[in-house]
């Protein structure tokens, strides 16, 4: 056998090998693309007893369920992101919305950013927050995550996020002591995409890379 069939079978070997050799799983990055943020009714009660009464919304989309409030839809400026290890681990960004709701005819509040800050994590509060963008500019709730998180690879969804007065708001509201009160029920329902990994791009191009490399090696012993 000539020496270069016998480069020529090893290479095949090598390159067959790499392209069908096992890779380590691991975790995957996702990004929330779309979907709808929804408050449930029990919310327009609560903050009724601390004298803030729903007067108008504006650019509010029907919530899922049916039976909720309102909703709000996901805006495109979402740039958050997560990991599918542990099933749920926030990574970075916020989730951002659309629409507005009025209070007493005077404050109007909305276009809600949801975001994850590791030092609101107190107490029952999970460290996400949900903060107002239009007017107050600052976090009205933190939230609490009592329920598992369902995730199918394309769909999040957080039934059950209870709403917890933040310290920000209670300050506004001239009353220190209603931080951490339970204001009401709010759920998430977003889609989301894969986000590639520079690590996952490299895999694939050099098990590309392996294929050709087996073809090539393949065709020259055809011609030797």
């Amino acid at each position: 056998m000539r020496f270069s069939q016998f480069a020529g079978i090893v290479g095949c070997t090598t390159a067959a090998f790499i392209s069908i050799a096992p890779m380590q799983v691991e975790a995957a990055t996702f990004k929330v693309i779309s979907g709808v943020t929804s408050i449930d009714r029990d919310h327009e009660d609560i903050l009724k007893r601390i004298g803030l009464n729903l007067t108008g919304s504006n650019n509010t989309v029907a919530p899922i369920p049916s039976n909720y409030l309102v909703g709000f839809n996901i805006d495109s400026a979402t740039n958050f992101t997560f990991s599918d290890d542990d099933s749920f681990t926030p990574l970075s960004g916020t989730i951002e919305h659309t629409g507005t709701v009025t209070f007493n005819n005077q404050i109007t509040v909305g276009e809600f950013s949801i975001g994850f800050a590791p030092e609101r994590i107190v107490n029952d509060a999970s460290g996400f927050f949900l903060r107002d963008t239009f007017s107050l500019n600052t976090i009205l709730f933190d939230l609490s995550i009592s329920e598992p998180v369902v995730f199918d690879g394309q769909n999040l969804t957080i039934p059950d996020v209870k709403l917890l007065v933040s310290p920000e708001f209670a300050k506004i509201l001239g009353n220190s002591d209603l931080t951490g009160l339970f204001a009401g029920t709010a759920r998430i329902d977003a889609q989301v995409a894969a986000v590639p990994e520079p690590d996952s791009v490299l895999a694939v191009l050099a098990a590309g890379a392996a294929l050709l490399a087996t073809r090539f090696y393949t065709r020259k012993i055809k011609c030797i």
